[in-house]
């Protein structure tokens, strides 16, 4: 019971802080911060399970965000520079509208073939407050 309220807190903190930052206390603006730091580190282990992979953020865009349900979702589009087929692994941040980290996916984009591009949707691990924007954390081509 302690875990759900502490999880409830956290998510109503994360939408007043989007309203206001007077309203939460310095032990929920933490809570908000683990969350999004949790996010960060599981997506970053994901990243690093890649192997061969080559840097290609400059490869990489995310789109504007929107709401699928209860989720936000952002477009990301690889474009192949490379003269044979690639995977993608992309990192993908969300942020608040004043740049703060909310959370952090990592999704697969597979079969580019060169000189074309190829789609995925980053999709939050939760529901996120206010604007948001997507931004590409780290691209790994192999």
């Amino acid at each position: 019971m302690h875990r759900t309220r502490t999880g409830m807190a956290a998510a109503v903190c994360a939408v007043l802080l989007a309203l206001t930052t007077a309203a939460c206390t310095e032990e929920d603006r933490a809570k908000v911060g683990d969350i999004a730091a949790s996010a960060t580190a599981a997506a970053a282990s994901k990243m690093g399970e890649v192997k061969d992979g080559v840097n290609a953020t400059g490869d990489v865009k995310a789109g504007p965000t929107k709401t699928d349900g209860d989720r936000t979702v952002a477009e990301v589009t690889a474009t192949n520079p490379g003269d044979r087929t690639a995977d993608y692994t992309v990192m993908v941040n969300f942020r608040d509208g004043e740049g703060g980290l909310l959370d952090s996916v990592v999704l697969d984009i597979g079969g580019v073939e060169p000189g074309k591009s190829g789609t995925g949707t980053a999709r939050s691990n939760r529901t996120l407050p206010g604007e948001t924007t997507a931004d590409i954390a780290r691209a790994l081509r192999h």
